[in-house]
């Protein structure tokens, strides 16, 4: 399969969606279905380093998401927090180098720490740049930038782009080529807002708790038929 693959995108962005979805036509809790989606997040970042991924994005937990139950809210951020304990050694066997994007500040301080440390732990690792988002909103982000650069009474007379992703989560990240959404929505749900301006689509039905590795390839299968213009001809 790995032969097929002429161009392969340096950075993928995946907008997880449909764990809830897939829970509900199965009868089961919706929580079942953010355990289930775990499985193909491991999926998906084995594919996407065997397959010479070099940055994965994964939207986690967006600004958006504390409107949901607490309950789930305080599930959710546990899993999180449960699974990157068990696994970041994991990782870091794997040459997986692990990042977080998005704001901190009012997440739970056991997460907060196993983020901190997983990210030490991994830090020169080279193979796949794995970033979770977490508590992640774009517009958020933009504004976040804005408050910073007025912060540091920057003597720069004009903002460039250049200069002004200094000041993002992603300063030191490739912009996305591929962004994938599952479950069948079309639509960015503020991810990566800035950086997709010339990000390439793919949309499908399947939930996320059923991504597999093929379904994974099919998307960078259909990249390989796009012509990025970036403006030109």
């Amino acid at each position: 399969m790995k032969s097929k693959l002429k161009i392969v995108p340096k950075h993928v962005g995946i907008i997880m969606d449909g764990n809830g979805r897939w829970a509900r036509e199965k009868g089961l809790p919706r929580i079942l279905g953010h355990k289930e989606g775990l499985k193909s997040v491991r999926r998906t970042v084995r594919a996407a380093k065997n397959l010479g991924v070099k940055y994965l994005t994964l939207y986690s937990f967006s600004t958006e998401n504390w409107k949901r139950p607490k309950k789930e809210v305080n599930f959710l951020f546990g899993l999180m927090e449960e699974r990157l304990r068990l696994e970041g050694e994991d990782l870091n066997k794997n040459n997986v180098k692990v990042g977080f994007i998005g704001e901190r500040e009012v997440l739970p301080e056991p997460l907060k720490k196993i983020m901190e440390y997983v990210e030490d732990l991994t830090r020169k690792n080279a193979a796949l740049n794995l970033i979770f988002a977490i508590n992640y909103g774009g517009r958020d982000e933009i504004i976040t930038a804005v408050e910073k650069i007025i912060k540091t009474k920057s003597p720069e007379k004009k903002i460039t782009e250049k200069f002004f992703k200094k000041f993002l989560y992603t300063s030191e990240i490739p912009d996305p080529d591929l962004i994938i959404r599952t479950a069948g929505e079309k639509r960015l749900s503020n991810f990566l807002t800035w950086q997709s301006s010339y990000s390439e689509f793919y949309f499908t039905p399947v939930l996320w708790p059923d991504f597999s590795r093929k379904d994974f390839l099919k998307a960078l299968l259909d990249y390989q038929e796009r012509k990025r213009k970036f403006g030109g001809l």
